[in-house]
């Protein structure tokens, strides 16, 4: 029987301290553009954000908006914070990022989502073999989010699949998530660092220094396995694939639980200066840390998923939301003080994700429910200053955009649109991008394509 490399360390990944390092040994890099450094950091915001809050309308149309969403979710007006020299403003707990917008290095996209082929109503009600499988289902929407496939089965990530199309020397992985196991990050021939958001990567029942003799017996007999040739091809791969990982989990906590880095001080809040220390905070912090790092790690380009909760918004939206924008406003605000920092601001592009907008007309517990269309945030001095993409849709209920009669947008910007404008700029290659992309032909020609992004 052929075993595969995968299958091996899919094995591997089996005993508990390999499968907590997340299969740290078979990850490439992207081969560097050019020479030039580059960092994609995506932030995927799990629930179903509804940010026809985070970004809203402030010139005539806010008037409709405030009537079709309702008193129990329209914000005032007044406290929105303005995006100069455009007709939106952010939601008012998000100000740390107006002034990234101020400095070039915030964009909106507009009612994106995951779509098979351009949609309008007539083509979604009369042809249900073009809309994407189980829209609105929390679990269906993150795969194809992160699978980019939307009417088939999603057993790999875009962000996987990327890494699988080059190679690298680096110890460790260039692929790295500090939020756990997720799909973006599988790829046929990559697998992820996967670090905690705290602390270090624990070694379990491990103790150098221990004279336990239970402890000194199991390390003894990891430490034969690690050299197994005798036995066999597998078990020898399984295991200097542990002993990889071993080593790479010690090369990680150097990085991730330093007392001194330049970018810590970035991470505060820009009203108190106290320390950020919010979940989607500290994963930032370490993406930015791991950043730092890049030479040191031998790293070209490196690639990030991050993540936050609580977005599942059926009741008490509005009190949920002020909490949670405040946290990811400070935290996306701090990544891009921090990157500006090492100069590397037009290097790195940090972007949002989520399951699907959420429908516009409120429902009877002060929230909103599971819908299709959203907006979404781009960070990064490569962008193109002080745009916003797409078209806010009409928000007739029942109207040409609206799939149901309460406000489920249909999107107009298909979510290899967004992403891979941020691929392309990363470098994958125009040849790679049906890879990385299953779907890229039905959104390569035609008058569709990448959402122009960068300056």
């Amino acid at each position: 029987m052929t075993v595969s490399r995968r299958e091996i360390m899919q094995m591997v990944a089996g005993g508990s301290a390999v499968a907590a390092l997340g299969q740290l040994g078979l990850s490439s890099a992207l081969a560097a553009d050019g020479g030039a450094y580059r960092a994609m950091v995506g932030v995927f915001l799990f629930g179903g954000n509804d940010a026809w809050n985070m970004v809203a309308p402030t010139d005539g149309r806010y008037a409709d908006y405030a009537k079709q969403r309702g008193a129990s979710l329209a914000l005032a007006q007044s406290s929105l914070a303005p995006l100069t020299g455009t007709a939106f403003g952010l939601h008012g707990s998000m100000t740390a990022l107006k002034s990234v917008w101020d400095d070039g290095g915030l964009g909106v996209v507009l009612n994106t989502g995951t779509l098979f082929a351009p949609l309008t109503k007539a083509l979604y009600t009369s042809r249900p073999d073009l809309r994407p499988v189980n829209l609105m289902s929390h679990e269906d929407q993150q795969n194809q989010w992160q699978g980019m496939r939307m009417r088939a089965a999603n057993k790999d990530g875009f962000m996987g699949r990327i890494h699988d199309r080059a190679g690298s020397t680096a110890n460790l992985p260039p692929l790295i998530s500090i939020a756990g196991s997720n799909l973006a990050l599988i790829g046929d021939r990559t697998a992820p660092l996967i670090l905690p958001s705290s602390g270090s990567i624990v070694r379990n029942g491990y103790n150098a220094a221990s004279n336990d003799a239970a402890v000194k017996a199991r390390q003894a007999a990891l430490d034969v396995f690690a050299d197994a040739a005798s036995y066999g091809a597998i078990t020898d791969l399984t295991g200097k694939g542990m002993s990889s990982a071993y080593a790479q989990a010690v090369q990680a906590n150097s990085i991730v639980t330093a007392t001194t880095s330049a970018v810590d001080k970035h991470f505060v809040n820009p009203t108190t200066g106290a320390a950020l220390t919010s979940d989607i905070s500290r994963q930032l912090l370490r993406a930015a840390r791991m950043i730092e790092a890049r030479n040191t790690l031998g790293h070209a380009k490196q690639t990030f998923f991050v993540s936050q909760g609580g977005y599942d918004t059926h009741t008490n939206q509005v009190a949920a939301h002020k909490n949670l924008y405040a946290d990811l406003g400070n935290a996306l605000a701090g990544f891009y003080n921090a990157m500006k920092a090492l100069g590397l601001q037009d290097n790195v592009t940090a972007f949002t994700m989520s399951d699907f907008g959420r429908v516009y007309k409120g429902n009877a517990s002060g929230g909103s429910d599971h819908a299709w269309g959203s907006n979404h945030l781009v960070v990064g001095g490569a962008l193109a200053n002080g745009k916003v993409h797409g078209r806010y849709p009409d928000v007739t209920f029942g109207g040409p955009e609206d799939a149901s009669n309460d406000g489920r947008w249909i999107p107009s910007i298909a979510t290899e649109e967004y992403v891979g404008a941020i691929a392309r700029w990363y470098g994958v290659s125009a040849a790679d991008l049906p890879y990385v992309f299953p779907n890229w032909s039905a959104w390569n020609g035609g008058g569709r394509g990448p959402v122009p992004l960068f300056g």
